[in-house]
């Protein structure tokens, strides 16, 4: 095992320290012969473990798609709950190799923390959930609320800024968890649940009465959500970024779980035929085989199938794709060309 242990000071405004451990993350996961990712501890849709214990959702169909693109095999990936707190370090020590877990792209996360976000894989912003019988219709009436909030979060710094600039106060219910803020919110420990929209949803989903709980209109924040890798290892990064550019294409080309295999023989489009493949050395500038992105999308399906199967709006969440749809179909999803 070849791995460098380098010092690395966290951002002390986040409260983070950590070591880094950096470069030859490939030979590090092959060597164990497993992918270890980071999830968040709980949210539905997202990375939940389901009644087998099994962990399900989409950023674990992230996790999933890596793993299967190194070693072939989509189950050779262990999964690490982490909390806002928690996850940097978690990542920078080493004890992840890979963290996918509803984490926005900031500049002091990119710089500062020095962590390589490999793309976005759900566009998102911050909301406020509220039960329905307080009879609020607008964030701009929460002046005086106590509001639920994960510490260590983006959101609880855009919860100070938009009280702030809106000359409203507000008491803080600090909490690490999804589950932690569901059990309070449920027990009347604080008015407001503010979190990403997408969590919020999800969340939701989840109580005995959803229509009870209304999410309010207000959208503060943008919040693009990725997998992120350690500074220092660009080939691992790269891994990251071009598994998760993989599935983005595959949904633009129509490439799916059912047809990857019979398409991966050769079709007359040329982008394909190097995604999956067929043509050029792409695998081993990676240093995968060449059948990666084929791996990686019979895992869970390319980006619309992972994103329908646990977050669209046939599922108990209900999310349309909004943003998070294609570039060709009016949304933000692009990936850079394959050549």
């Amino acid at each position: 095992m070849n791995k460098k242990i380098l010092p690395l000071v966290l951002g002390a405004s986040l409260g983070v320290m950590g070591t880094a451990a950096s470069a030859a993350t490939l030979d590090d996961v092959k060597a164990k012969g497993h992918l270890q990712c980071g999830v968040t501890t709980g949210l539905a849709g997202f990375a939940f473990t389901d009644d087998k214990g099994e962990w399900q959702g989409f950023d674990v169909g992230v996790c999933r798609a890596v793993a299967a693109a190194v070693f072939g095999d989509a189950k050779a990936v262990k999964f690490t709950p982490t909390t806002g707190k928690t996850r940097f370090t978690a990542l920078a020590s080493g004890e992840i190799d890979l963290l996918a877990r509803n984490t926005t792209w900031t500049y002091s996360r990119d710089v500062d923390l020095k962590f390589t976000f490999a793309g976005v894989n759900y566009y998102d912003g911050q909301g406020f959930m509220v039960r329905k019988s307080l009879g609020v219709a607008s964030a701009l009436e929460l002046s005086g609320a106590t509001v639920c909030i994960q510490t260590g979060t983006t959101t609880e710094l855009n919860l100070a800024d938009y009280f702030r600039a809106n000359n409203m106060e507000y008491e803080p219910v600090p909490i690490e968890t999804n589950a932690e803020a569901q059990q309070n919110y449920l027990a009347n420990a604080c008015d407001v649940y503010t979190t990403d929209a997408s969590g919020l949803a999800a969340t939701r989903a989840t109580f005995e009465n959803p229509a009870d709980h209304v999410v309010l209109p207000e959208i503060i924040s943008k919040e693009p959500l990725g997998p992120l890798t350690r500074h220092g290892d660009d080939q691992w990064g790269d891994i990251a970024r071009w598994v998760l550019n993989a599935l983005i294409i595959a949904e633009e080309k129509g490439v799916t779980a059912a047809n990857v295999e019979e398409m991966a023989k050769g079709t007359k489009d040329p982008e394909i035929n190097r995604l999956l493949g067929n043509e050029g050395e792409y695998g081993a500038m990676l240093g995968l085989s060449k059948d990666w992105a084929v791996h990686a999308i019979k895992a869970g399906g390319n980006y619309g199938e992972l994103f329908e199967t646990n977050l669209g709006k046939n599922t108990d969440i209900g999310l349309e794709r909004g943003l998070n749809a294609q570039w060709t179909k009016g949304g933000l999803l692009y990936s850079p060309p394959f050549r």
